[in-house]
């Protein structure tokens, strides 16, 4: 009995916290996106998380000039700041799409008709500061869903994005470094893969990540060499 409850109480862990497409994510059919279609030629999908980050972002927008790429940045409301929105202007500017981020995991604790207009509002502070509106795409912080949260998406036409398998810079509780994070996803990555990495911090928003721009810059030269290119998840 007790193995049961145990097994029953896992499965329900995992449909709200799993790092990959499980259960809650099955029944919220094409509200939920782990995958982009695969297309020809190849193609990636890099995003980037908990932005905007003045220490950060401006470089890694610079990288992704250079190399002439568009991506896709999940936004913290919070972190949008008149110092910040700039940064902002900026991603639109330059043709990168941008979305909706949370900072903390109790966005899954909001009834459906809360979260529906805390992303709203979010979308429209957005829209305030950049002049244009982000993408119906969101991400939740760390990928802890709930349904409500599904059901707060479908009321505003929303969709939930997360990452492809093991795709992601997060390091198991060592420092993040460029190597880390190339030694994790180039080997990994295939056509129509979501890359998520963090140009910001959710609790410190000043945070100099550095080992994500140096890893996109390294990561997109290495990946055009073996024929892929590079979208955005709201295409």
């Amino acid at each position: 009995m007790w193995i049961l409850i145990a097994i029953a109480g896992g499965l329900v862990a995992l449909a709200h916290t799993a790092p990959a497409p499980f259960l809650l994510d099955a029944l919220a059919g094409d509200r939920s996106v782990w995958h982009m279609p695969k297309r020809t030629p190849p193609t990636i999908y890099l995003t980037f998380d908990d932005g905007p980050n003045p220490t950060t972002t401006p470089d890694l927008l610079d990288v992704l000039a250079r190399e002439q790429v568009h991506a896709t940045f999940f936004l913290i409301d919070r972190h949008i700041t008149d110092r910040t929105a700039p940064i902002v202007r900026r991603m639109f500017a330059e043709g990168h799409a941008v979305a909706l981020h949370s900072h903390t995991r109790a966005y899954l604790l909001m009834s459906p008709d809360t979260f529906a207009r805390t992303l709203t509002a979010a979308a429209d502070h957005i829209e305030r500061v950049a002049g244009e509106r982000p993408c119906r795409a969101f991400r939740p912080h760390a990928g802890w869903r709930s349904w409500s949260m599904y059901a707060g998406l479908k009321r505003i036409d929303h969709r939930m994005v997360g990452w492809s398998w093991m795709l992601w810079d997060w390091n198991w509780f060592r420092k993040r470094t460029a190597d880390s994070v190339m030694n994790r996803v180039s080997d990994r990555i295939g056509n129509g893969d979501i890359v998520v990495l963090h140009d910001g911090d959710e609790s410190a928003p000043f945070k100099d990540q550095r080992h994500t721009v140096d890893a996109t810059a390294r990561l997109i030269p290495e990946l055009r060499a073996r024929g892929f290119e590079f979208g955005t998840v709201c295409e």
